[in-house]
């Protein structure tokens, strides 16, 4: 009896953590998943995404660049070329939230807890918008990347 006594309590102290490790939940419960969890219903948008787009591989770069960079110009880099960071449940760190390092698929559709767990398509941003991507293709970016803002180009 004893050791089904701390396989209860290990299963228990899981279930109560998991939630917490995966970070912190919007108001709405919607966590960031990462792209992987696109792969599995979105096999043909994944696919062309992890192949063409530059930001499926963006954390590349950014950590080619790290060691050279102070905290705050890291964390600018962040903002744009990972999921999520700075909101509820995002990127947090290259250790601590890999699957989130580069800008993914949640970075224009919103995170994908809710749209993976019910396949619901009202639970996640299906058809983001040219001012989606002002977020990081702002006026004083723009130049410097030479972004032609097309929904669709590279991405999927």
């Amino acid at each position: 009896m004893g050791w089904q006594r701390t396989l209860a309590f290990v299963v228990a102290g899981l279930l109560t953590l998991c939630p917490l490790l995966a970070g912190p939940a919007r108001a709405d419960g919607a966590r960031y998943v990462g792209t992987a969890a696109c792969a599995g219903c979105h096999p043909t948008e994944h696919t062309a995404f992890e192949k063409y787009s530059k930001k499926a591989h963006s954390s590349k770069n950014v950590r080619l660049m790290a060691a050279k960079l102070s905290p705050e110009e890291l964390a600018g880099c962040f903002v744009c070329h990972a999921t999520g960071y700075g909101k509820p449940g995002g990127f947090t760190s290259l250790t601590a939230t890999p699957e989130l390092a580069d800008a993914g698929c949640e970075v224009c559709h919103g995170p994908g807890s809710l749209h993976t767990a019910s396949g619901d398509p009202a639970a996640i941003k299906g058809k983001p918008t040219v001012d989606d991507c002002r977020a990081c293709h702002s006026d004083a970016r723009v130049r410097a990347f030479g972004f032609k803002p097309l929904l669709r180009a590279g991405a999927h």
